[in-house]
């Protein structure tokens, strides 16, 4: 069985020593960042590089939420606009912003899927709320309304199954009310139980039915105040599984990331032990992914079985082209005011 970890790889073509890594350490899947992204062709010979080092079908992930948070950019792929420009339009039509949303999913999805990429890391289900550091959600956010979170929500994952991809809902249980950058350092939330379960839940455990989902390196106290999410046996069990109700593949976010603490393999083990079904381990640093590759095990029968019921998930993808979906979204978001 292949290792409970997605890799990401050092730049636009794979060097012979990552090949050799990962045809070794044969990891589950990979995730690709804009340092991988250069040119459409580029980018589908890169994909299948790695699946070739592995030998097989495996997930390629990739953040493509739009706004600031999309690997694939102008001028070789289109610009994606971000969710908070939906949640504007839900204020004044819902069902058109549903509609924007779901096409220009499915747009995201039909361009990344053109290079082979079969899982996006959207919808984010994060509230946009007062007082929280804006360059971790803000605008990657539909909206600080839990209700208007969760339809659009739907319709992004609905849009990304139109197009062939997995959605990953992201990042559970909520990263709405960080006051720090968790690239950074720890966020820690000290909102009550009973606050957490009408706002910062809600989101998720409406959509928890969907197949993928991705954890959030940040302590809730009213969990555990001692371990992050992605680490907290007991948040992972009680919020995530528990009251959310979510039971579908759980990965971690980024294990390099400033939130988390000790040595990137210790990060490793304890994300897995915690509960996440797989790691994430993205920026490429082949020494990094030699360590973290001696800790991690195989995938077990329970993830298995997840990721199966996700890959039946499945749709064949729209055959529209995807400037028919762009269009739609420009004159449902044109009817938005100037800015």
């Amino acid at each position: 069985m292949p290792q409970a970890i997605l890799f990401g790889c050092a730049g636009p073509v794979l060097a012979a020593e990552e090949k050799a890594f990962f045809r070794d350490a044969d990891p589950l899947g990979f995730i690709l960042f804009r340092r991988n992204c250069e040119t459409p062709d580029q980018l589908k010979a890169l994909v299948a590089d790695l699946r070739d080092a592995v030998g097989r079908q495996a997930p390629v992930m990739i953040d493509q939420e739009g706004g600031r948070v999309a690997r694939l950019r102008p001028p070789h792929w289109p610009g994606f606009p971000a969710a908070g420009r939906f949640g504007a339009l839900a204020v004044l039509d819902m069902e058109a912003a549903e509609e924007a949303v779901r096409a220009n999913a499915t747009a995201i999805a039909l361009t990344t899927g053109a290079a082979g990429i079969d899982i996006v890391a959207a919808p984010v289900l994060d509230l946009d709320l007062p007082g929280a550091d804006r360059t971790v959600v803000g605008d990657r956010s539909f909206s600080g309304d839990p209700a208007v979170v969760a339809r659009l929500g739907r319709a992004m994952a609905e849009g990304l199954l139109d197009g062939g991809a997995l959605p990953v809902i992201k990042h559970l249980p909520g990263h709405g009310r960080s006051r720090v950058d968790s690239h950074v350092s720890l966020p820690v939330v000290d909102a009550d139980l009973d606050t957490l379960e009408r706002t910062d839940f809600a989101p998720f455990r409406d959509l928890a039915f969907l197949p993928w989902g991705m954890t959030g390196h940040l302590v809730f106290t009213a969990l555990d105040p001692d371990l992050p999410v992605t680490q907290s046996p007991t948040a992972i069990r009680d919020a995530v599984r528990g009251r959310i109700g979510f039971d579908g593949v759980l990965c971690s976010d980024d294990l390099s990331m400033g939130a988390l603490a000790g040595p990137l393999p210790r990060r490793a083990e304890r994300a897995l032990a915690a509960g996440c079904d797989l790691a994430l381990h993205c920026n490429g640093d082949l020494a990094e992914m030699r360590a973290i590759a001696a800790a991690v095990p195989a995938i077990g029968p329970e993830t298995a079985a997840r990721l199966a019921r996700g890959e039946a998930w499945r749709r064949p993808a729209s055959d529209r082209p995807v400037e028919g979906y762009l269009e739609l979204v420009q004159e449902l978001l044109g009817r938005l005011p100037s800015l």
